[in-house]
């Protein structure tokens, strides 16, 4: 399996890097997470949609047609801790190539939703992009964890 989380975003804070960090490092060795960060549209006097479009364009260029794109989209389907690693799981057993997107502020344009093999939703809240990167972190490590019988994920 090859997973990587395709965010839109740049210069995050240190304490957004520092959890992603330590996450990561938390996972084996045999599953590498790798984070790509994809410039913003710049913002000025143009609609949401057409930052949609920029920021679809830049994350069209990283996705080959063979990712498995998991598109995060408040819209999306709820997604538990099982679920993810069930999903885990899956893609391991498949060696699935995996494209986790998060897209900008204004969100992710209909075709890179519309090409998503998957929609998931972290909650029906507002999250700040930064934050949603680590909760991200945090639940591939727990998913993982669930998977592998490790003592992390004590949810049941």
């Amino acid at each position: 399996m090859r997973l990587r989380v395709l965010a839109i975003g740049q210069k995050m804070p240190a304490w957004v890097d520092q959890g992603v960090a330590e996450y990561a490092r938390r996972l084996p060795r045999e599953v590498p997470v790798e984070w790509l960060d994809i410039s913003p549209a710049k913002r000025g006097s143009a609609t949401p949609e057409k930052y949609r479009e920029q920021e679809a364009e830049a994350i069209g260029a990283k996705l080959s047609a063979k990712d498995y794109v998991v598109a995060l989209d408040i819209a999306g389907k709820a997604v538990s801790t099982e679920l993810i690693a069930e999903r885990f799981d899956q893609w391991q057993m498949q060696a699935e190539q995996v494209s986790i997107v998060i897209g900008g502020p204004d969100g992710l344009h209909s075709r890179i939703l519309d090409s998503a093999r998957e929609r998931w939703s972290l909650g029906r809240i507002t999250l700040p992009h930064p934050l949603v990167r680590v909760i991200l972190a945090e639940q591939l490590y727990r998913a993982w964890s669930v998977q592998a019988g490790h003592p992390y994920h004590r949810g049941n």
